[in-house]
């Protein structure tokens, strides 16, 4: 089972809200999760990120694999 911690899109059209979740990469982008670790609003200037960094590290150390968004997000704030 490969395991990706990616966004998972919430929102109304055109207004965007992203929840950071842990989830099988074989489930749909907007499907069943594993467990929810943060949360990413790009609306508001300066962009919104609010992580767990506990959850991130615990899931990193499992293996769980970023994806490329999601690492960017977590370098620009700290997390990794």
């Amino acid at each position: 089972m490969a395991v990706k911690i990616r966004l998972r899109r919430m929102g109304a059209k055109k207004n965007p809200f992203y929840r950071i979740v842990v989830a099988d990469s074989r489930y749909p982008r907007d499907g069943r999760f594993i467990e929810e670790i943060g949360s990413y609003d790009p609306m508001q200037e300066p962009s919104v990120v609010k992580v767990d960094p506990e959850k991130v590290k615990k899931w990193v150390a499992n293996g769980a694999q970023p994806t490329d968004t999601v690492k960017a997000l977590f370098k620009k704030h700290g997390v990794l």
